[in-house]
């Protein structure tokens, strides 16, 4: 399977827009991990996953095909940043207490990323994958999101985003004591923060790209009536799985 980077072309979008995780869905992972040694964050993108970590473990390794976005990163003194691919790493044999994988799984070869899980992991190591779903604001805005979605930049998703629309059903999970969690991201966004935050997908930049223009600006002639002046409560579904080695 051929490695897919949809985000190096656009590391300071990404950076700037894309959104983080709440406290609780961190908070679970310390709950059922039980050494706070190593932590490798894979797919880091920005690193905001693994700054995250960085509070409650030793070091955390950090690594993602991209090395436009691994500049953009945030740095602290116990992360560490590696351009390699989620399939094939630098690391020892049994080096870490916890792998996480955010928002990235469905671009992954995965049954070569958990082979490389087993290999890296520590005996009782927890693996820990999720994502998050679409945007839901309110009864007007969001029927003209969905139009967005599936009808204008539908086309231009690979067929791999399916995976997170169907919250990893048909990505096979083969480990142990695996448990499945809901959280929910609350944003309070301006329209703008909006518009922008959907220019960070891959399918609006793949739009761009074979057109030459911004389809985003459809999004923002629909809702600058509905929107209002302010800023409106977003709100982010996501979905995890987690299991044991």
């Amino acid at each position: 399977m051929a490695i897919i980077d949809n985000f190096s072309g656009h590391a300071d979008l990404y950076a700037q827009y894309r959104i983080d995780y709440p406290p609780e869905l961190y908070d679970f992972l310390l709950s059922i991990t039980g050494n706070r040694q190593k932590a490798w964050d894979c797919a880091t993108g920005n690193g905001q996953v693994a700054s995250a970590l960085s509070a409650h473990f030793d070091t955390v390794d950090a690594t993602d095909i991209s090395a436009q976005q691994l500049e953009k990163a945030v740095q602290k003194p116990n992360i560490t940043y590696t351009v390699c691919a989620a399939e094939q790493t630098p690391f020892a044999d049994r080096s870490f207490d916890i792998i996480t994988v955010a928002q990235a799984l469905h671009w992954f070869d995965t049954d070569a990323f958990h082979r490389e899980v087993r290999r890296v992991a520590k005996p009782g190591a927890v693996l820990a994958e999720w994502g998050y779903g679409s945007v839901q604001i309110d009864p007007v805005i969001d029927p003209v999101f969905y139009h967005f979605y599936e009808v204008i930049i539908g086309p231009y998703w690979d067929e791999n985003r399916k995976h997170v629309d169907d919250r990893y059903a048909r990505i096979s999970f083969p480990f142990d004591e695996v448990v499945h969690q809901d959280f929910t991201i609350w944003r309070s966004w301006d329209l703008n923060r909006f518009l922008n935050y959907l220019r960070t997908w891959s399918s609006v930049q793949k739009y761009i790209r074979q057109h030459g223009n911004d389809p985003v600006l459809w999004m923002a002639d629909q809702l600058k009536t509905v929107w209002g002046a302010g800023e409106r409560q977003i709100r982010f579904p996501v979905f995890l799985r987690a299991g044991r080695l």
